[in-house]
């Protein structure tokens, strides 16, 4: 082994700690890609990185680079590379999520480089959804595995060629049917979207179930667009035992200049603390693993 590590936390990850000035583009693949395929997420820390290494490591271990069409958020392209992006455009916090779970196509992973870290909080926390399916009572794991969430969201002409990177209506309704979304289109060209998703995902072995979705940064941003399938609200005693599970088992990542974070999305969500240093740069990128697992 041509490094040391230690656990991110108590419940969660491993740190990956450069020894013996070693470069990051030197680690063993196969020993980073054991870990990762275990823990389901890792923190590089004390290598010397910039975003151009960043790129290059990434690309060491993932394939199918995404551009972030459809996303919930604007994120600006860093480098002239359109799936570097900053997530800087907001400052507030946003609370647990799996990327991109209001559709069906998702990124499986994820990694966060840190070009400068705000002067204090902005950390990104960390949790994983094996552990909080296991925290939910009886009664929330029947109910999110046998109730489905509906998301609804009406845009207009401008906002929906903005989100999905089209002004073609024919494109857009390829990218709908894609993603299993309903499609409804007005003649003035504005849209309603309807996604039905459960919150529970089982993993492609079958051995473990994980609650990851989008529903609470929905309920705490947008929530009149999300109910259960049949319509029904989604009651507010479940919001309240959801986020406080949430902060419990999560973990923050207080970031340091040049760490390298690396998420499995179909396991691990994240968030972010809140922040008000302008200087707080934090770059993603939205991809595929590049092996098998």
């Amino acid at each position: 082994m041509n490094f040391s590590k230690q656990p991110i936390s108590a419940t969660i990850g491993q740190q990956i700690i450069n020894s013996n000035c070693k470069n990051i583009l030197d680690l063993n693949k196969a020993e980073i890609i054991s870990l990762f395929k275990y823990y389901g997420v890792l923190l590089f820390r004390g290598f010397t990185t910039d975003t151009s290494i960043f790129r290059e490591f990434t690309n060491l271990f993932s394939t199918d680079f995404l551009d972030y069409a459809g996303g919930a958020f604007n994120r600006r392209v860093i480098n002239g590379d359109k799936t570097i992006l900053s997530v800087n455009d907001y400052q507030f916090d946003i609370k647990l999520h799996g990327e991109m779970y209001y559709q069906k196509q998702i990124p499986l992973m994820l990694w966060f480089f840190c070009a400068h870290p705000a002067s204090e909080n902005g950390e990104t926390t960390i949790c994983d959804g094996r552990q909080f399916f296991a925290a939910l009572s009886d009664e929330l794991k029947s109910l999110f595995l046998q109730k489905k969430l509906k998301l609804t969201v009406l845009m207009d002409k401008a906002e929906w060629q903005k989100k999905y990177k089209t002004d073609d209506i024919n494109t857009l309704k390829e990218i709908c049917n894609h993603n299993y979304t309903y499609l409804h289109i007005y003649p003035d060209k504005s849209i309603c979207i309807e996604y039905i998703f459960f919150a529970v995902s089982t993993s492609k072995c079958g051995k473990y179930q994980a609650f990851i979705n989008s529903l609470l940064p929905t309920m705490q941003l947008n929530p009149q667009v999300l109910k259960f399938e049949d319509d029904s609200e989604i009651p507010a005693e479940v919001i309240a035992e959801l986020n406080l599970i949430a902060e419990k088992l999560t973990t923050n990542i207080t970031w340091q200049i040049g760490d390298i974070l690396m998420i499995d999305n179909t396991r691990i969500m994240h968030g972010r603390r809140a922040f008000t240093d302008d200087k707080r740069e934090i770059y993603i990128r939205l991809c595929s693993p590049a092996f098998d697992g």
